[in-house]
């Protein structure tokens, strides 16, 4: 069922790629060299389209595969294996994506979204100490990229330094005025050291915002859950979440306050790094 799921996807993707080869064609999933079990090869920019229409339609494992054909197709190019770590990233499988951004570094030792790839990759395993190699070349060469200076802040964070984060944070909202995610990681930031007023103030615009996210909206709960605002974090708090969701939000608000400012700051990180401030 689950193969049938997949095939069914990739179909999808291929339709709305029809006409873009001259040769007929069709996809035989188990093949491994980007043949259609006999007929025309399947050309590099081909494989990468049906890659990204997979990726599109939801379908992760089969938009790794496809992008790693590509790969084979075209053994010195970068971006199937930037996609690739990508893709794996989303699903969880980080060492595999780092495998994927080591392979595109190893093409290209600049390519800006591999090395911010696979310093993501290191922050989500918990080795935030070695996310400052790849953030270091991409500094040297893009300084004034506000997402990356957002990933160096959020480094920073994660090895304690929350002024050297902030004070990246504020530069790359200098360089992108109002934007979200940094406004929210600089939010989180003064949240971590205690500023929770000051926090508040950055994020509270942005999530009572008409085009706020869920995200924005639970990560000021969040915010409010941890100054011991109980009314206000339930407030936003039932703006997304059912009942049973904010209770556990709340209790797991409570049970954050209760620990150590060390384990509270790990606790939040790991929190934000798996996609928001949900604990439901």
């Amino acid at each position: 069922m689950k193969r049938f799921g997949a095939a069914a996807t990739l179909f999808c993707a291929l339709s709305l790629l029809a006409g873009c080869e001259d040769a007929p064609w069709h996809i035989d999933p188990l093949d491994v060299n980007g043949r259609d079990g006999g007929g025309t090869p399947l050309s590099y920019s081909t494989l990468m389209r049906i890659g990204a229409a997979a990726h599109a339609a939801g379908d992760l494992p089969t938009a790794v595969s496809v992008y790693r054909r590509a790969a084979a197709v075209d053994t010195h190019a970068v971006a199937p294996f930037v996609a690739s770590g990508n893709t794996l990233l989303e699903m969880g499988q980080t060492s595999e994506a780092i495998i994927a951004y080591n392979s595109a570094l190893a093409r290209n030792a600049h390519d800006g979204e591999a090395l911010r790839g696979l310093a993501r990759s290191y922050l989500m395993t918990g080795k935030p100490e070695l996310a400052g190699q790849p953030l270091s070349v991409a500094f040297q060469d893009t300084p004034d990229d506000p997402k990356l200076l957002e990933l160096i802040g959020v480094a920073d964070d994660f090895v304690g330094q929350h002024e050297e984060a902030q004070a990246r944070y504020k530069r790359g909202l200098e360089l992108l005025p109002g934007d979200a995610a940094l406004s929210l990681d600089l939010a989180l930031s003064m949240a971590i050291t205690g500023d929770y007023p000051q926090a508040v103030a950055i994020l509270q615009p942005i999530a009572t915002a008409p085009g706020s996210s869920a995200r924005d909206r639970q990560t000021l709960a969040l915010i409010y859950g941890l100054q011991g605002n109980r009314p206000a974090a339930e407030h936003f708090a039932r703006i997304d979440l059912n009942p049973q969701g904010v209770a556990r939000n709340l209790a797991f608000y409570d049970n954050l306050r209760r620990l150590t400012p060390a384990a509270r700051q790990r606790a939040i990180q790991t929190l934000t790094l798996q996609g928001g401030a949900h604990h439901s």
